[in-house]
């Protein structure tokens, strides 16, 4: 080929998603991407049904009544919202606009995929900076800092270990950073933590903190890609130029806004977590499988070794259990275990009790 692309755009793993089915089992249960075992709001669902006459119609270029609604339920200036296809493309925003060529990008070793693979496409240096037992470690990422280094992503809680860490420690990181230098805080799974404000009070007075959050988990609507991202006024209006101009779509942005309004169903589904994750990681703990305390919507089990790792979740597979095998996140003696339902999670732990002779 004489058609080459952009450096770094080839060391780019090509993604592996979640199975969603096994051959020869019926009976299937998907607990490998962190689903909300419950779906959407059902006023989500109706506002989706209800735009199916519009289609043809443009959507919203500034979002401005999901911006809105979002300023409303989290407390924050609407103007200063950006919303994405998923988290995922302001991860990506951030890259592009702020690090390239000769830049490093830090984020620690079991963090979520994207910081990588977004750095990578902007051509600039992602740098893995080592955990503590699968917690974030605010000293290991100051001293991983460089005069290079454009941006530090870090999600609290974390995905795949479910670990966080508390406010002080995220305000020492923003703290110790240099100038110019812009702190991601990725709030995935924030509204899985009662009470968690994922990082605000940490952003208030600075410029140089930026969060980003998501519809696909606790609100169900991972099918439909939605996201958003709140900063400093300057960064907002620098990633609003490299958004395309309909990059969500009419039924979209209509299913977010009754979504996000919805409280009362995403506290249903915040006590339903909580209750069921910890009765899992209770049993499994129980037969010789720990897990870190987990603040988001699934477990960290982890296994003896990768061989045991990969026979647990053949052994789930073969009853139709569908957990993710973390090695890519460099964890490959662990399964990571989406919280399903009471029958779904009483299903597992009693295919990993049987597996390790208890059951």
């Amino acid at each position: 080929m004489t058609i080459t692309p952009q450096p770094g755009i080839l060391d780019i793993a090509l993604y592996q998603g979640g199975a969603a089915s096994v051959e020869g089992v019926a009976d299937v249960v998907k607990l490998s991407s962190n689903e909300n075992p419950f779906g959407p709001s059902p006023r989500a669902s109706d506002a989706f049904r209800q735009s199916a006459g519009e289609l043809h119609v443009y959507p919203s270029t500034q979002h401005e009544r999901l911006r809105e609604a979002i300023g409303e339920v989290h407390g924050v200036d609407p103007e200063r919202v950006i919303c994405g296809v998923g988290s995922d493309e302001i991860i990506s925003f951030l890259c592009y606009a702020y690090a390239g060529p000769g830049d490093e990008v830090l984020h620690t070793e079991h963090g979520f995929g994207m910081y990588k693979i977004s750095a990578l496409a902007a051509g600039a240096t992602p740098v893995s900076v080592k955990e503590n037992e699968r917690v974030t470690d605010v000293d290991a990422l100051l001293a991983g800092v460089t005069e290079r280094t454009k941006l530090v992503f870090i999600a609290n809680p974390n995905n795949p270990t479910g670990t966080m860490i508390p406010e002080a420690e995220v305000t020492r990181l923003a703290d110790g950073l240099p100038a110019g230098c812009l702190l991601v805080l990725d709030g995935a799974y924030a509204e899985y933590v009662d009470g968690f404000d994922a990082g605000l009070s940490v952003m208030e007075g600075r410029d140089d903190v930026f969060m980003t959050r998501t519809f696909s988990k606790i609100y169900g609507l991972g099918g439909l890609r939605i996201g958003w991202g709140y900063g400093p006024q300057a960064i907002v209006d620098t990633l609003n130029r490299i958004r395309g101009p309909f990059n969500l779509s009419g039924p979209a942005l209509k299913a977010a806004h009754a979504a996000v309004r919805d409280t009362g169903y995403t506290e249903r589904c915040r006590r339903e977590n909580a209750k069921w994750r910890e009765w899992l990681a209770a049993q499994l703990a129980k037969v010789g499988v720990p897990s870190d305390p987990s603040e988001c919507n699934f477990i960290l089990a982890r296994f003896g070794s990768e061989d045991e790792a990969r026979a647990c979740d053949a052994a789930l597979k073969a009853k139709g259990l569908i957990v993710r095998m973390v090695g890519g996140y460099n964890l490959p003696e662990c399964l990571r275990i989406t919280i399903g339902s009471e029958q779904a999670c009483r299903r597992v732990a009693a295919v990993i009790a049987e597996f390790k002779g208890q059951g």
